[in-house]
C-alpha cells in the first residue's frame, strides 16, 4: 500500500532553476504514435504539434503505462503503476457492472504535490477517473476544473453518454454548446490568462478528448482534408482533421501562453494515453497492433517536452520512459517534494540535456476488463532490457519477443529463449502480486 505522508526530503533543485516554471500538460486521448506530421507522415499537418518537437525534446522511447486510458491517467497523477492504485482496467462508473478500477483516495496526486510547492492547479477536459466523491478532480488536488468526468463522450457535440451529462465546471453541472475540442481549448485558453495576473505558478491538465471515437471533426476541417488529398479513405480523412482540429487547439493555448507573457517559463508536456485505434484509421507507425492491445502499438505513443531556455531545441533521447515518470520529473522541475512509494524515475536530467545513466528495471504494462474476450481478468506486459514478455488475451500463452532484434514482434521465442522466459515470468508474477495488495473496487 503506497504511504499516507509525502517524503520529508530535501526540496529538489531543477538542475539550478530559480524560479519554478507553470506546467502544460497536453493528454490527447487514443493519438497513434506516428499521427502527427513531425514524424514523417504524409497525410496529416500538424504544424502546432510538430513545434513542441522542434523546439524541445522528443522522446524516441516512451510508452503508456496501459493500452488503455483510466490506467494511464492513473499512472500520470500518481507515479505508480496503475494496478497499484486501484487502475487496473477502465473505470466506468455509469456503468458499474463494466467498470475496472476505483482510484484509491490516499495515492498522493501530483496535482497535490504541486499545490504544497505553492501551484494552483488545473485540469481542462477529460477526467475518466470517477464520477463521485471521492475520485473527482476538486477532491484530488486540482483547484479549477472545466470538464467531462466520464469515460467518453458519445457525440462530439451533445457531450453526452449514455444520455447523461458529465460536464462540470468544479462540481456544478454545466450544458455548454460547440464541439468538445473547442470547448476544451478555449476554457485552457480562459485558465492561461486568468493565471497570468497571480504570483504563483500553475499546473494546467489539458486533457483532450480527441481524437478517441467517435470521430466527427467540425465539417470545415474535413473538407480541408479532403481537398488537399482526392481519394484519402473517408475513414482515415475523418480521423486526419479530427487530429488536424485539435492541432490548431495547441496552437491557441500556445499562443495564450505567449499573449499572456508565460511562454518562456512554462514547461509544456505533449503525449497520448495509448496507441491509436486501428478501428478508427490510426497510424501506430512499424509497431505491431494499437490501442487495447499489449504489443508496441498499443504501447508506444508520441512524447515532446518543451521549456525555453532549459530543454534544448531539437533534442532528443532513446531512454525508456513511462507515463508514470512524468510525476517525478514535473514535481523536480518545481522542486516540490516527491513522495515516498512510488514507482516512477525522474528524467529531469535527459530533459536538461545532461547525462542520466538509465538504470535497469523492468517495465510493467497491465489492462483488466470484461465481457466475452476478457472475462474481468487482466492481459499484461512486461519488458526487461531487449525482451518483451506479452500475454494479450487472458486465455492465450504468454509470448516473448527480443525488441532490438524484432521491433515488429513477429518472432515468437518462448521456446527457443527459456532462460529469458523464465526470468521474465517470475518478474511478471511478483508485479501481478504487487498490483494485487491494492483493492480495485469500492468497499
Amino acid at each position: 500500500m503506497l504511504p499516507l505522508l509525502l517524503c520529508l526530503g530535501k526540496l529538489c533543485s531543477a538542475g539550478g532553476v530559480a524560479a519554478p516554471p507553470n506546467i502544460v500538460v497536453i493528454l490527447a486521448d487514443d493519438l497513434g504514435r506516428a499521427d502527427y506530421s513531425a514524424f514523417g507522415t504524409p497525410d496529416l499537418r500538424t504544424p502546432h504539434i510538430d513545434r513542441l518537437f522542434s523546439e524541445g525534446l522528443t522522446f524516441q522511447n516512451f510508452r503508456a503505462n496501459s493500452c488503455v486510458c483510466s490506467p494511464t491517467r492513473a499512472a500520470l497523477l500518481t507515479g505508480c503503476h496503475p494496478d497499484r492504485v486501484g487502475v487496473p482496467g477502465v473505470i466506468r462508473e455509469e456503468s458499474p457492472d463494466n467498470s475496472w478500477g476505483y482510484f484509491t483516495p490516499f495515492a498522493p496526486t501530483l496535482p497535490e504535490v504541486l499545490k504544497a510547492a505553492g501551484y494552483h492547479t488545473a485540469i481542462i477536459g477529460k477526467w475518466h477517473l470517477g464520477i463521485t466523491s471521492p475520485n473527482v478532480p476538486n477532491e484530488r488536488g486540482f483547484d479549477t476544473f472545466h470538464g467531462f468526468l466520464g469515460d467518453m463522450m458519445d457525440d462530439y457535440w451533445t457531450h453526452l453518454r449514455n444520455g447523461q451529462n458529465f460536464m462540470r465546471r468544479n462540481s456544478e453541472v454545466v450544458d455548454p454548446k460547440g464541439h468538445a475540442t473547442d470547448l476544451f481549448t478555449d476554457w485552457a485558453c480562459e485558465y492561461i490568462q486568468e493565471r497570468s495576473q497571480a504570483k504563483a505558478p500553475f499546473f494546467l491538465y489539458l486533457a483532450y478528448n480527441a481524437p478517441h471515437d467517435p470521430v466527427q471533426p467540425p465539417a470545415e476541417w474535413l473538407d480541408i482534408v479532403r481537398k488537399r488529398q482526392p481519394g484519402i479513405p473517408e475513414k482515415r480523412a475523418a480521423l486526419v482533421a479530427l487530429i488536424e482540429h485539435m492541432d490548431s487547439g495547441i496552437g491557441k493555448v500556445m499562443e495564450a501562453l505567449k499573449r499572456s507573457d508565460q511562454d518562456q517559463n512554462t514547461l509544456v508536456v505533449f503525449t497520448s494515453d495509448n496507441g491509436g485505434l486501428l478501428s478508427s484509421g490510426a497510424n501506430n507507425g512499424p509497431w505491431r497492433s494499437g490501442k487495447t492491445h499489449m504489443y508496441e502499438g498499443g504501447l508506444r505513443v508520441p512524447c515532446a517536452a518543451r521549456w525555453p531556455g532549459h530543454i534544448p531545441t531539437r533534442s532528443r533521447t532513446l531512454r525508456n520512459v513511462l507515463t508514470m515518470d512524468l510525476y517525478p520529473t514535473l514535481c523536480e522541475a518545481a522542486g516540490a517534494r516527491i513522495p515516498e512509494g512510488i514507482d516512477a524515475t525522474t528524467c529531469l536530467p535527459a530533459l536538461l540535456g545532461k547525462p542520466q545513466v538509465e538504470m535497469p528495471r523492468g517495465q510493467y504494462f497491465v489492462r483488466r476488463e470484461g465481457g466475452p474476450m476478457y472475462g474481468g481478468k487482466t492481459i499484461e506486459a512486461l519488458i526487461s532490457g531487449d525482451w518483451k514478455l506479452v500475454q494479450d488475451s487472458p486465455f492465450a500463452p504468454l509470448e516473448l519477443y527480443n525488441l532490438a532484434q524484432d521491433p515488429a514482434e513477429q518472432n515468437e521465442l518462448s521456446r527457443k529463449e527459456p532462460k529469458a522466459f523464465k526470468e521474465l515470468s517470475a518478474e511478471l508474477r511478483r508485479q501481478v502480486q504487487r498490483g494485487g495488495q491494492s483493492p480495485w473496487q469500492a468497499r
